[in-house]
């Protein structure tokens, strides 16, 4: 996508006896909030770092704001604004003289947006880093990383360990941000905050992209089927077309298969074939769906790279197949 302001090309970050970053192949579009999902050791801060300049990848490419933050990336570091979940400040700056100092490295007009921001959040701008709250301290790293209107703000699990109140304001202040036209980047494991600001949500899991698309699309093409046999060892019927069965798990004469691109009409074709009792269909949370998209089996390391996700056109999870799950065979993608 040409006017991607987050494109990646097959990025590759590996460590010694690790590979954080799997051939990955992301775009995320101007004006919207993207939220980037992953247990801890997912490889969400290895991404953040290779798209801000701190982190050289092993292969592959990136692009942010359409500059490399490889080569570029005073570039890049000119139009991002960042926010970590633990904020590295001056401790002994008071607040207003941490905003002095940072504006010096930016054009005329951060001082006067910082100070509003501040004043915003009712912080005192003669009161020290060292005695603010983990809350104030998130809100002044707020109103620097958004002081010089960043094109592209991301947010590494930026609200962590904040009280709820001070979570809510903190994301939905990223509403705005986007109706504004600008873009944010939500790294988080908070499913239900995610849940309430994210436009687009892309799962990372074992360093590969499991699923990305918009939040509407991707609850909406998410089905968990619960399908009672007559017998344990029959074989569960295929699926009619469009449908995917993605994991399946046998419990007794039960199995729960979550599906794709389930559609209610579907229902009677499975009822009627040999062995089928009764067939139960469920819409799933985004927690579910998150659970579903990490839990062993279905992000298989040995699984080879996905194609590429595109958040106009959404994507497919790769698959496989290990511990008690099962991933429906020939259906791995």
């Amino acid at each position: 996508m040409m006017n991607a302001v987050i494109s990646t090309d097959q990025l590759t970050m590996r460590f010694r006896g690790c590979d954080a970053l799997m051939g990955l192949n992301l775009n995320v579009r101007p004006g919207t909030v993207f939220a980037l999902l992953g247990e801890n050791g997912a490889g969400k801060t290895t991404l953040i770092r290779i798209l801000t300049g701190f982190q050289k990848p092993t292969s592959g490419s990136a692009r942010v704001c359409e500059f490399n933050p490889l080569t570029q990336p005073l570039e890049v570091r000119r139009r991002v604004g960042y926010v970590s979940d633990n904020p590295t400040l001056y401790d002994w700056m008071s607040v207003g003289q941490i905003g002095w100092f940072t504006a010096s490295f930016y054009p005329d007009g951060f001082l006067q947006n910082y100070r509003e921001s501040i004043l915003r959040y009712e912080i005192p701008e003669d009161r020290k880093i060292r005695v603010l709250s983990k809350g104030q301290r998130a809100k002044v790293a707020l109103s620097l990383a958004l002081a010089h209107d960043p094109e592209l703000l991301i947010l590494d699990e930026p609200t962590s360990g904040l009280d709820p109140m001070v979570r809510r304001e903190f994301l939905e202040s990223m509403i705005g941000r986007a109706a504004s036209g600008r873009t944010v980047f939500l790294s988080s494991h908070q499913i239900s905050e995610v849940e309430r600001v994210a436009d687009t949500i892309g799962i990372l899991h074992n360093g590969a992209m499991q699923a990305c698309e918009s939040l509407n699309d991707l609850k909406g093409s998410m089905t968990e089927l619960t399908i009672s046999m007559d017998d344990s060892l029959v074989t569960l019927p295929e699926l009619p077309v469009p449908a995917v069965a993605m994991l399946e798990e046998h419990r007794g004469r039960q199995r729960q298969v979550i599906v794709r691109n389930f559609e209610p009409s579907m229902i009677s074709a499975i009822e009627e074939a040999p062995g089928v009792v009764a067939v139960r269909m469920r819409s799933m949370t985004l927690e579910e769906i998150f659970i579903a998209h990490t839990r062993r089996g279905f992000g298989d390391r040995s699984s080879p790279p996905g194609p590429m996700f595109d958040l106009a056109d959404g994507g497919e999870p790769n698959g496989g197949s290990s511990g008690d799950a099962v991933i429906a065979s020939g259906e791995s993608r």
